[in-house]
């Protein structure tokens, strides 16, 4: 059942972030500033948490998630170093999604010839 919800969660995420470029032509870049916004604004106000409760994976791994992280990490920060801590904890937070991006980006580019779009 957990993987269930978490499909759907996701899936929802994802059919908002499609409806969003094909019908009102927003690209792909302003959706993905959008979401991260979101996400943040979402996890101040209450609404992200009990969502990433609900949908496990389907919540925290799309866009919407990583701001969700940049927020917590900011509140933690801030319980923890003060007021610095709130634009250190996010960064923090986030570190570990970002750093394996760059790795696994990094491999799949030298082990595969990249094509340029035409």
């Amino acid at each position: 059942m957990e993987y269930l919800r978490a499909f759907l969660v996701g899936g929802i995420i994802c059919v908002i972030g499609q409806l969003l470029m094909d019908g009102a032509k927003l690209t792909s870049a302003h959706v993905l500033v959008l979401f991260v916004t979101l996400g943040v604004i979402l996890t101040a106000i209450g609404i992200y948490d009990p969502i990433v409760d609900f949908g496990g994976a389907g919540a925290t791994v799309p866009l919407p998630g990583f701001g969700y992280a940049l927020a917590k990490g900011a509140v933690k920060g801030v319980k923890t170093s003060g007021l610095l801590g709130a634009f250190t904890g996010g960064v923090s937070a986030a570190s570990g999604g970002v750093a394996a991006a760059i790795v696994f980006g990094y491999t799949m580019a030298v082990l595969f010839t990249p094509k340029s779009k035409k």
